[in-house]
């Protein structure tokens, strides 16, 4: 990239923000006009069980996005010796669906519950049935039944009811509104209108539970935008609460603000009908663009929107990469205490690579990454848990595929669902997150364990708030002209570098005995919720 171009760029306010606050940290990604990225930072930041809620306090998310501003433009100034005092456009993502209830003050009347709370199965399931229509137990939805199911008392005084994306954008610029993808976690869309759909609306405010309150569902929800409108301007307050400094100014467009989902498959071009791709982290969701709607209703697959409004099959599961985490961070004690520490990345690395020489069913080993419950497997209550059999094969290179297989297990569950029973086809499915940065060893171990070709492309490292970013620059420069596919072929994705692996024979037999045992043994997986205290 050209040093004085892109210097130019930054003073006269040609380039993108794009903020993401995932589950474990919050980025900020600075792009050009063409989505070339120019500086980046992050913070990072942990869910927290508060009174059996997974939750996070918002004082935490304003400190994570001024730590990431405050280090972008030292970045910037290091870089390119220009500050940053405007930005052409901004996007704000998030994790997706969860509750944040406020009044028509803008008091927030209950702590944020997020994606990760297994407490609203009877909302969830009576929502399913009334609506002929998959309603997963995180949607908010489900949460705002449930909390009118339990009677809680703040439930009447419900002015406006967002996701963290829509909360941080609404303060940022003052609009109450959400991106079309982000808005289909909430509550379910019309593919055709790209609204809330009018019928189901209908349904839900004529429960009598719901009737006997002074608000309609619509007027609470925020309005669902598509990819490439304005959803507002940089307000000065808004620009105080990024930048406390007063450096930065105010005006900035605001792209419609998404979910993590929607940004995920922005950074992987898979935006299209029939392509698809897969992130994976913390939580780990598949996502496959439709070229026509499920057959049936079912459980495991969520129905939701690429940034544009089309409808998308949606694997989600709650654990994935925690598990792994703990025992990398444990390995790296031990090389700490034997004098030999490591960076991060070479202890992924390193352990990573024993899968080379692992039996390909991970010699008998079984492991559960359950950090909390997991819908698709019935688990109500986390607890990772490690099993061996007298006559398994205890090494290294085992224990690390029996992470990796048990990492992806719930994940293969569901679209064993979605390719089995439904018959989806994806021409493209690319995976993305922090698993994949060691070359080839978690790609192979996913190909064999959903049996299809895996693509890594190296613009999937940047992630969801370069995703964000490329959006905001859609919405700031596009003005209509391409729609988001066209864009992102044409603009962003014209000379793409990516890896792509197909399934081993042996690596997806090995996989099969290991998913047969991971789900006979289930019940021991459900029952460890039940009786292992978490203190």
């Amino acid at each position: 990239m050209d040093l004085v171009k892109n210097a130019a760029s930054i003073e006269s306010g040609a380039t993108a923000l794009g903020v993401e606050l995932g589950s474990t940290r919050i980025k900020a990604v600075l792009v050009n006009e063409n989505c070339e990225t120019l500086a980046t930072s992050s913070f990072e930041w942990e869910n927290q069980l508060v009174d059996g809620i997974w939750t996070y306090e918002m004082s935490e998310a304003w400190k994570g996005i001024q730590t990431c501003f405050k280090e972008l433009a030292a970045d910037v100034k290091s870089r390119y010796h220009v500050s940053l005092t405007q930005i052409g456009s901004i996007g704000i993502s998030a994790m997706m669906h969860g509750y944040l209830p406020f009044d028509k003050d803008g008091k927030q009347l209950a702590p944020f519950r997020t994606w990760r709370n297994n407490i609203t199965g009877e909302a969830a399931d009576k929502l399913t049935e009334k609506l002929s229509f998959n309603i997963p137990q995180r949607w908010s939805i489900a949460h705002l039944y449930q909390a009118i199911l339990n009677g809680e008392e703040h439930v009447k005084d419900i002015d406006f009811l967002t996701t963290l994306a829509g909360y941080i954008h609404w303060q940022l610029c003052g609009e109450k509104v959400l991106g079309v993808g982000d808005a289909s976690g909430m509550f379910p869309i019309d593919e055709a209108t790209g609204d809330y759909d009018a019928g189901m609306v209908k349904i839900f405010d004529g429960l009598p539970e719901v009737a006997a309150f002074p608000w309609k569902l619509t007027a609470i929800l925020p309005k669902s935008l598509r990819a490439g409108v304005e959803a507002g301007h940089l307000t000065e307050a808004g620009a105080r609460l990024l930048d406390p400094t007063g450096t930065l100014q105010a005006g900035a467009l605001m792209a419609p603000p998404e979910g993590d989902a929607g940004t995920g498959m922005v950074s992987t071009n898979s935006v299209r009908k029939r392509t698809g791709n897969i992130s994976v982290g913390t939580s780990a969701f598949s996502m496959n663009v439709l070229d026509e709607p499920l057959k049936q209703v079912h459980r495991d697959i969520d129905i939701v929107t690429t940034p544009d409004g089309a409808n998308v099959a949606m694997v989600h599961v709650n654990n994935c990469s925690s598990d792994i985490n703990a025992w990398v961070n444990m390995f790296g004690e031990f090389a700490k205490a034997i004098g030999h520490e490591q960076t991060p990345a070479k202890l992924y690395s390193t352990l990573f690579n024993t899968v080379q020489g692992a039996d390909k069913d991970a010699g008998g080993l079984v492991n559960y990454s359950c950090l909390s419950g997991e819908n698709i497997t019935n688990v109500e209550a986390g607890r990772p848990l490690f099993v061996r059999t007298p006559h398994s094969h205890m090494s290294l290179g085992n224990f690390m595929l029996a992470q990796l297989y048990g990492a992806f297990a719930p994940l293969k569950i569901g679209m064993d669902v979605l390719i089995k029973d439904e018959g989806v086809k994806t021409d493209v499915m690319v995976a993305q997150g922090g698993l994949f940065k060691t070359p080839v060893i978690a790609q192979q171990v996913l190909s064999d364990s959903l049996g299809i070709p895996i693509t890594v492309m190296e613009t999937a490292s940047e992630g969801g708030p370069w995703g964000m970013a490329v959006l905001a620059v859609y919405a700031k420069t596009n003005a209509g002209q391409e729609s988001l596919p066209d864009f992102l072929d044409t603009k962003v994705f014209k000379n793409p570098q990516s890896t792509t692996l197909t399934p081993n024979a042996e690596g997806v037999e090995g996989c099969k005995k290991f998913i047969a045992a991971y789900q006979e043994g289930l019940p021991l997986e459900q029952q460890a919720g039940k009786v292992v205290a978490d203190k």
